[in-house]
């Protein structure tokens, strides 16, 4: 299958183009003594003190590069963070060496490990439809659902994939696969019965009006609710590679109670990862706001909590409408809060939640898993599941150490 190859920039110096370079060490430490791989390494460039405007760098493990990116997150021109991926032995150290560069000097291929897209939706009846990719879009009716194809962003590692629908629900749904690999692109979240008989995977949960994998919510006191009024809803992809994409849906003027809250949820997924980091960003401080978060209840669904801030479920329903053509699905969903977030623990008509606030934050942070039981590569039984997600929480809990090594 086509993988998406993007190209990076390497600062190597030819005194010919007198390119600059800043170099810096970057320190992790490993603080379980389980091994662990694809560890996100995340350097701000602020941090880095470049005296010059940062456009490109290159990162060095001994003597090898290895992939990395940098990310403007804030929309206005200038690089914010370098990231890359690293594997840590267990209890154990490393060092990565970064040469920020302020011009592009020279190119290095690095092989995506993550895809992202967003597309206008074709509604002509041409047999085949070229549906116009897109960066970012917004609208002051805060509904653009029908307009893009698969109804907003999509996004994923090789293991998984997520979209965002672009509504008042702004649902987190989700797509499983039954090998690793990238899929979004060839079947534009909908495969064809010729590309389901070759093993593609599928839409895998009827997300419908619940919460779906932890999208943020409204509390009304007996229920989540969506995220309207909105004086403007907007997405944007961020970064498309080659370690991590990032996605956002962005309101402005959410009418909440007696609030009106500019709100960014921020989506960032990595290579070899199945769970995504969400950053819910907001421009002013919160009052005492009460939001929530958890997971579908999926009908018959199993549930598993550790009533601090870990939430999931196993559960079979049929993924669509359809079913005559498409069979149940069976999958484990997970969301996984900070303690220090959470209000109380609840359960509503479509979810499995967590009440949260934060007084005075500017934002928020958690994490959403998930998996599907027709992969080869997950999880087959609830047990199992929930096993996972008790260490992919102990993982989270503990997070390897990243600084920027003194210069002597």
């Amino acid at each position: 299958m086509k993988q998406a190859l993007y190209i990076l920039a390497a600062c190597l110096l030819p005194a010919s183009l007198h390119a600059a370079t800043h170099e810096i060490t970057v320190e992790i430490a490993n603080p379980s003594k389980m091994a662990r791989t694809d560890v996100p390494v995340e350097v701000s460039v602020a941090d880095a003190q470049a005296p010059f405007i940062v456009r490109s760098a290159t990162v060095y493990v001994g003597n090898q590069e290895i992939a990395s990116q940098v990310d403007d997150l804030n929309g206005d021109g200038h690089a914010d963070e370098i990231a890359f991926l690293i594997d840590m032995a267990p209890s154990g150290k490393t060092e990565a060496r970064v040469v920020l560069c302020d011009t592009v000097v020279t190119a290095q291929r690095y092989e995506s490990r993550v895809y992202a897209d967003m597309l206008v939706a074709d509604k002509s009846k041409r047999k085949k439809k070229k549906h116009a990719p897109i960066n970012s879009i917004s609208t002051p009716t805060g509904n653009l659902y029908n307009y893009l194809h698969h109804h907003g962003p999509a996004f994923e590692s090789e293991l998984v994939a997520y979209r965002l629908y672009f509504d008042r629900k702004q649902t987190v749904d989700i797509y499983g696969k039954f090998n690793k690999g990238f899929e979004i692109e060839p079947s534009g979240w909908y495969p064809t019965d010729e590309q389901l008989a070759q093993g593609f995977g599928d839409d895998v949960l009827l997300v419908s009006g619940s919460c779906g994998v932890g999208t943020l919510k409204g509390w009304n006191g007996k229920k989540a609710i969506h995220i309207d009024p909105v004086s403007e809803r907007r997405a944007t992809i961020l970064a498309y590679g080659p370690v991590r994409t990032i996605v956002e849906m962005a309101v402005k003027g959410w009418q909440y109670g007696d609030s009106y809250l500019n709100m960014t949820c921020r989506y960032t997924l990595y290579g070899g990862h199945r769970d995504a980091e969400v950053e819910v960003l907001f421009d002013a401080p919160l009052g005492n706001e009460i939001f929530c978060t958890g997971v579908q209840d999926i009908k018959g669904s199993q549930s598993y909590s550790d009533h601090k801030g870990l939430i999931a479920c196993w559960g079979t329903d049929w993924p669509v409408n359809d079913t005559i053509k498409y069979a149940k699905e069976t999958v484990g969903l997970a969301t996984y809060l900070p303690t220090q977030l959470v209000v109380s623990e609840k359960k509503d008509k479509s979810n499995y939640l967590y009440q949260i606030s934060a007084p005075g934050a500017t934002s928020i942070r958690y994490y959403i898993n998930f998996t599907s039981m027709k992969e080869t590569f997950g999880y087959k039984t609830p047990e199992a599941w929930f096993a996972y997600v008790e260490s992919w929480r102990k993982e989270l809990e503990t997070p390897c150490s990243i600084a920027i090594k003194p210069k002597k």
